[in-house]
């Protein structure tokens, strides 16, 4: 196979469409626009929710909700996923390296879900109740960062 032999598979290319080429190629005068109307006219271009002049859907539908710009997102943790990996220590970067934060978003907070046997140091943005109250009964203490 030589480099000036090569040429698309058979049906994977079309000619074009050669508009306003005269009566004889089918697709003259009008260019197969049809007669009038708006469509007809040079320039013209519908947005993508127009539906010919009828309501549109987003003011036929009524307006619904509120949306806090303020709102703090937080990735919540459970401590079973945290005991699970038998260290004594757990900072904010190594949430990332352990594939539990890709993306930090307002932080971190832990929550209960898990039992702890051994004293851990846990550093988060904000911990629940009884996540706090699990952590520091085995011995260990929950460090809030800022």
């Amino acid at each position: 196979m030589q480099l000036n032999e090569l040429k698309p598979n058979k049906g994977a290319t079309k000619k074009r469409k050669r508009l306003g080429r005269g009566p004889g190629s089918g697709l003259g005068k009008t260019a197969g626009r049809g007669e009038n109307g708006q469509k007809s006219r040079s320039g013209y271009s519908r947005k993508r929710h127009f539906e010919g002049g009828q309501m549109p859907l987003q003011r036929r539908l009524p307006k619904v909700g509120f949306t806090n710009i303020f709102r703090k997102e937080y990735v919540v943790l459970n401590l079973k996923h945290i005991v699970g990996f038998g260290i004594e220590e757990i900072k904010l970067e190594d949430y990332r390296k352990f594939g539990f934060a890709k993306n930090m978003r307002d932080g971190i907070k832990i929550l209960g879900m898990g039992d702890v046997e051994k004293p851990l140091t846990v550093h988060a943005h904000k911990f629940s109740k009884t996540a706090r109250e699990k952590i520091e009964k085995a011995g260990g203490t929950c460090v809030i960062c800022e």
